[in-house]
């Protein structure tokens, strides 16, 4: 069995400090955070409202979903208030020669 593959998604720089970006990773829309000097990756849109998380707002480790207010714990994807029901999937990440990779499995 081979490991999964690790996919360049950008440079390290571009994920500002206790900030969120979007990025397009392989076609997918992931939202990358740094808080406390790590990147965190996890799918962009929202469970529960389809918004795009990083035009919420970052409060340590949680993602405050623009629409509705929900909240995810951007280390796991677990959501941590209502209205979320459903987490949202968590990717792992590595930084490499200043580079952020994400490891987004099938």
């Amino acid at each position: 069995m081979t490991e999964p593959s690790w996919i360049d998604a950008t440079d390290e720089d571009s994920v500002p400090d206790d900030d969120v970006v979007g990025v397009l990773v392989a076609g997918r829309d992931i939202a990358l955070y740094k808080v406390e000097g790590s990147v965190y990756a996890t799918d962009n849109i929202c469970t529960h409202g389809h918004a795009r998380l990083c035009d919420g707002f970052l409060d340590g480790y949680e993602i405050e979903c623009p629409l509705h207010q929900g909240k995810f714990d951007v280390r796991d994807g677990k959501g941590t208030c209502a209205p979320i029901t459903e987490d949202v999937r968590s990717y792992p990440v590595r930084i490499e020669g200043g580079r952020v990779f994400l490891q987004l499995g099938d």
